[in-house]
């Protein structure tokens, strides 16, 4: 039998620059790069993803809904890792006010989006954001990605009308 792990981070973007937190005290994703805030859904969050996103930004960053503009569901994504199967919700924002940013999760850093792919990151939230930086921000669609052992495949999940 399989055990799902949902999970949801969120990318706050700023004039071209995207806000990374290397974590630290994980043990998932220790000493890694990865969204702005996030984490594990709550039970009440479990059919909300974007619940469960801006708690997380709240608790992590202090950050309120207001203070985003553009908040939107950008990938769902899927990875086997053993007997578990991961599954992450990805949120993008534009941050719209200058605000003194700190975390008690790791550190904080402005990441020009040129520069973001040097940074070491999980295997799912590196190829989620490789097809970000050369698709999704171009775009507004939701995408699906699935893993194999090498490489994520993705797909737009367009509304069917």
């Amino acid at each position: 039998m399989f055990t799902l792990r949902p999970m949801t981070g969120i990318y706050l973007l700023h004039d071209h620059h995207i806000l990374m937190l290397h974590r630290h005290g994980s043990r998932v994703v220790d000493g890694l790069w990865v969204a702005s805030a996030g984490g594990h859904f709550e039970q009440e969050e479990m059919k909300d993803p974007a619940a469960c996103a801006l708690r997380e930004l709240k608790e992590e960053l202090g950050i309120a809904p207001e203070q985003l503009r553009g908040l939107a569901m950008r990938y769902v994504t899927l990875r086997r890792v053993g007997e578990e199967i991961r599954e992450n919700y990805y949120f993008f924002a534009q941050l719209a006010e200058d605000v003194s940013l700190t975390s008690n999760e790791g550190e904080l850093r402005w990441v020009p989006l040129n520069e973001v792919m040097a940074l070491e990151m999980p295997f799912s939230a590196r190829l989620m954001m490789e097809h970000y930086l050369t698709t999704g921000r171009f775009t507004t669609g939701l995408y699906a990605g699935v893993t194999d052992d090498m490489r994520m495949h993705f797909t737009e999940m367009k509304e069917k009308l």
